[in-house]
C-alpha cells in the first residue's frame, strides 16, 4: 500500500547515465518510495514518496554527492539536504572553471604538483610520503561517495574501483601513480560535467527564445512591462516591429509577416493577419500587433517544445537498453578478469605478486562501464536537441532509432501531401436542378464540419452569397458521408461509393465523374430524399515541395506510399505526379490494414495531420505529424514536422540516421579503447594512469563526438 504522493525534485551534479543509476537504485531501497524516473538532461527526480521518506529521499541524494532541491509543486514543508558533494546549487549559472567540480580538481592539481615539487628538492626518502598524503588527501572525497553508494546499493561503482587501486597502488609502493590517477579521475568528472551542460545549453536556448519583458495593454491603451510570466489568459499584448511573440495568442489587430523559423525552422517568412494564431519565440519583422493570449507561460508552445524534448531524453532506445543490460555483466567480469590476474599469474606465468597485484588493480580501472552506458543517451539527447532547434520534434530515442531504419514511409493526402486548403471547381447539377441548389443544401448538411472538404463547400455556399436552412439529425458515416435533415428533406453527401451502395445511378453524370476524377479532383455526389442532387468536384493542390521531399526520401532509399480515402482515379493521378505508389479508397480500418501489411516488411512511418489519422499513426512503427497545428504536432504521434513541410519528413530520417552513426561510434570507441588498454595493462605497456584513461577519457571521447550532433543540419541546408 502507498499512500505517497508525486515529488519533483532539482538534482544537480549528474553527468553521465551511471549517475541516473546510481540515484535510482538508491531511492529503490527507501520504503515507500516507487516510481522513480530521473531525466538527466533535465536534472529532474520524479517519484512517489509518503510524507515520512521525503528527509531520507533527499538525504540519499546529497549523500551520492549531488545537490537536491524540491521544485514548485513538492512538498512545502520538505527539507533540502545537500549532503558532501562538489556541486553547488548555484553551479548551473557558474562558468565551469568555477564550479564545485572545478575547484575540486584545482585543490587536488595543487595537492600532486606541490608533492611533486617536494619531492625535487627533498631527499629521496621523502618522496613516497609526499605522494602519499597528497593520495590519500584526494582520495577522501570520492571513499565517502563510494561508502554511500555501496550502502545504497552500487558497490560496483566506479567511485569504489578507482579508491581500491588508488589505495592498493600506495600499498605496493606507487603513491605517484595513484595521486596521479586520482586527478585525472577528477579532470574526466570535470570534463564529463562540462561536456553534459553544453547538452542542457541546447535546451536553455529554446527557452531564451522567450523575451523577458512583453508589453502588456491597458484598458486606456497604454502599455506597461510584465514579464511573460505575469501574462494572463485573454491579457491584450503590443508586439512591435523587431520584437519577440512573448505567448501564444491570437492577432486581434494589424498585419505582419512572422519569422518563425527559431521554432518551427522555416525560414521563410509568413503573413499572419487578424485571427491568425501566433507562437511565442517567432520575430515580428514588420507591422505592429495587437495579440490576446491564449495560452499561460508554462503551456506555451516554446515551454511544451521543452518538456517534451526532456521528457524524449529520458526516453530509452532499444540500443540503450540493451547496452544498460550488458553493462550489468560487464563490470563483474572486469572485477573476475582483475582477481584472475592478480591470483593466477604468478602462479601461471611466474610474475611476482607486486607486478600481478599491479596489473590487476590497473584493470579495475578499466572495468568501469560509464563511457560505453553514456555512449547512446549522449548521442540521443544531442540528436534530440538539435532536431528540436530545427523544427523537428522527437518523443523518445526509441522513435528516433527507428525513423532512420524504415523501409516505408506511408502519407496520408489531404493536409500531408496537399495544402489542406481544397476549393470548388466543379459544380454540377442533375436534370432538373440547379448549381445553387446543389451547393446550399450540401453546405447546409456540412455545417459545423471541421473537415477540409467540408469548409470548402461552405466556402462556395458563402462565395455565392447563398443562405443555409437549419439542420437536423446530422450523422456522420465514418469513411463515407455525412447525412442530414434540412426542411424535411434527407440530404447526404458523400463519396461515389457511398451512391452506389445507396442504389443511386449518376446516369449520363457517370462520364463526368470519371472525368474530373482523372483530372486529380476529388468529387463528392449530394443525394436528395435518396433521389441524384449533382456534384461537387474539388480540387486540393499538392504542396509545393511534395514531389522534392518524396525524390529526398526515394534517394535516401526508402519506399513511398499514398494511403487516401479517395477515390481510385483521384489517388492515382496525384500519386502519379509525385512519384510514389498509392492505396486508395481506404476506409479508416482500411488504413490500418494497410499499415500492417507493410510492417510485415520492416519498419513503417506514416505520415499525417494529427487528428483524422490518429489510429493509422498509431499502428506504425512511427507517427510523424505534419505541423499545421502546433497543437496537433506538439500531441499527436511519436514526432511532428513543425515546419509543415513534406521535405521535413526527409531531415528526419538523416537526423535519425546521423544520430545512429554517432552511436555507432561511441560504442566502437568505449570498447575499443577499454579493449586496447586491457591488452597494453597485461602486456605491461601501460600502468594505473593510462588505465583511468581508458575510462574517463573514453567517456569525455564518447560525450564530446555526442555533442558534434548539436551543430547538425539538414544536408538541403
Amino acid at each position: 500500500m502507498n499512500n505517497g504522493s508525486r515529488m519533483v525534485w532539482r538534482v544537480e551534479g549528474m553527468d553521465c547515465a551511471a549517475c541516473v543509476a546510481k540515484v535510482t537504485t538508491a531511492l529503490g531501497r527507501v520504503q515507500g518510495v516507487s516510481d522513480v524516473e530521473v531525466n538527466l538532461i533535465a536534472e529532474r527526480l520524479t517519484a512517489t514518496v509518503p510524507p515520512a521518506a521525503i528527509a531520507e529521499v533527499e538525504r540519499q541524494v546529497g549523500a551520492l554527492g549531488y545537490a537536491i532541491s524540491a521544485l514548485p509543486g513538492a512538498a512545502p514543508d520538505a527539507t533540502h539536504a545537500h549532503g558532501d558533494h562538489e556541486d553547488d546549487p548555484a553551479d548551473a549559472e557558474k562558468p565551469w572553471w568555477n564550479t564545485g567540480k572545478a575547484r575540486l580538481v584545482w585543490l587536488l592539481g595543487a595537492l600532486v604538483g606541490g608533492a611533486y615539487v617536494l619531492s625535487l628538492l627533498l631527499p629521496a626518502g621523502f618522496t613516497y610520503p609526499l605522494f602519499l598524503v597528497a593520495t590519500l588527501v584526494a582520495v577522501v572525497p570520492f571513499g565517502r561517495r563510494a561508502i554511500a553508494l555501496a550502502r545504497a546499493g552500487s558497490p560496483f561503482s566506479i567511485e569504489t574501483l578507482m579508491v581500491t587501486a588508488a589505495l592498493g597502488a600506495t600499498i605496493i609502493g606507487a603513491a605517484e601513480e595513484a595521486a596521479i590517477v586520482v586527478l585525472l579521475f577528477a579532470v574526466g568528472e570535470l570534463l564529463e560535467n562540462v561536456a553534459a551542460g553544453r547538452a542542457r545549453a541546447g535546451i536553455r536556448a529554446l527557452a531564451n527564445l522567450i523575451p523577458r519583458v512583453a508589453l502588456r495593454l491597458r484598458a486606456d491603451g497604454s502599455t506597461e512591462q510584465v514579464t511573460p510570466e505575469r501574462l494572463a489568459l485573454g491579457d491584450l499584448v503590443l508586439v512591435r516591429p523587431g520584437d519577440r511573440v512573448p505567448c501564444d495568442g491570437l492577432i486581434m489587430e494589424g498585419s505582419s509577416a512572422l519569422d518563425e523559423s527559431p521554432v518551427t525552422g522555416e525560414s521563410i517568412p509568413v503573413s499572419r493577419g487578424p485571427g491568425d494564431a501566433v507562437v511565442a519565440g517567432s520575430i515580428n519583422t514588420d507591422g505592429a500587433l495587437r495579440l490576446k493570449v491564449t495560452r499561460a507561460a508554462a503551456d506555451n508552445t516554446i515551454a511544451r517544445i521543452i518538456r517534451m524534448v526532456e521528457d524524449a531524453t529520458a526516453s530509452r532506445a532499444p540500443t540503450q537498453r540493451f547496452i544498460e543490460r550488458f553493462s550489468l555483466w560487464w563490470t563483474p567480469g572486469a572485477m573476475i578478469v582483475s582477481l584472475a590476474v592478480i591470483l593466477l599469474t604468478p602462479l601461471l606465468f611466474g610474475w611476482d605478486w607486486s607486478t600481478s597485484l599491479y596489473r590487476g588493480l590497473a584493470i579495475l580501472l578499466i572495468a568501469c562501464p560509464c563511457a560505453l552506458v553514456i555512449s547512446v543517451p549522449a548521442a540521443m539527447a544531442s540528436g534530440l536537441s538539435a532536431g528540436a532547434r530545427r523544427g523537428l520534434l522527437v518523443k523518445g530515442g526509441a522513435a528516433l532509432e527507428v525513423i532512420g531504419a524504415a523501409r516505408t514511409v506511408a502519407f496520408d493526402k489531404t493536409g500531408t501531401l496537399t495544402e489542406g486548403k481544397p476549393r470548388v471547381t466543379d459544380t454540377i447539377p442533375a436534370p432538373g436542378r440547379s448549381a445553387d441548389e446543389v451547393i446550399a443544401l450540401a453546405a447546409g448538411v456540412e455545417q459545423g464540419s471541421a473537415h477540409p472538404l467540408a469548409k470548402a463547400i461552405l466556402a462556395e455556399a458563402g462565395a455565392r452569397g447563398l443562405t443555409l436552412a437549419p439542420a437536423q439529425d446530422a450523422a456522420a458515416i465514418p469513411g463515407k458521408a455525412v447525412v442530414a435533415t434540412l426542411h424535411g428533406r434527407r440530404v447526404e453527401v458523400g463519396s461515389p461509393r457511398h451512391a452506389v451502395e445507396r442504389g443511386v445511378s449518376l446516369g449520363d453524370l457517370a462520364e463526368t465523374l470519371e472525368r474530373l476524377e482523372t483530372e486529380g479532383k476529388t468529387v463528392s455526389v449530394a443525394l436528395v430524399d435518396g433521389a441524384l442532387l449533382g456534384l461537387i468536384a474539388l480540387r486540393d493542390e499538392p504542396r509545393a515541395d511534395a514531389a522534392a521531399g518524396i525524390a529526398l526520401l526515394r534517394g535516401q532509399g526508402l519506399e513511398t506510399v499514398m494511403l487516401t480515402g479517395d477515390n481510385a482515379r483521384t489517388g492515382a493521378a496525384i500519386a502519379a505526379s509525385l512519384g510514389m505508389g498509392v492505396k486508395a479508397e481506404l476506409l479508416p480500418d482500411d488504413k490500418l490494414r494497410e499499415i500492417a501489411a507493410l510492417r510485415s516488411a520492416g519498419p513503417v512511418v506514416m505520415v499525417g495531420d494529427g487528428i483524422n489519422d490518429a489510429p493509422a499513426l498509431a499502428a506504425a512503427s512511427v507517427g510523424v505529424a505534419m505541423g499545421g497545428g502546433t497543437d496537433v504536432a506538439l500531441e499527436t504521434a511519436d514526432a511532428a514536422v513543425l515546419k509543415d513541410r513534406v521535405t521535413g519528413v526527409s531531415e528526419l530520417v538523416d537526423l535519425s540516421r546521423a544520430t545512429m552513426t554517432n552511436v555507432k561510434q561511441n560504442v566502437a570507441v568505449a570498447v575499443g579503447l577499454k579493449a586496447v588498454f586491457l591488452v597494453t595493462t597485461l602486456l605491461g605497456v601501460t600502468g594505473l594512469w593510462p588505465a583511468i584513461l581508458a575510462d574517463t577519457g573514453a567517456t569525455v571521447l564518447v560525450t564530446l563526438n555526442a555533442l558534434r550532433l548539436l551543430a547538425w543540419k539538414p544536408p538541403a541546408a
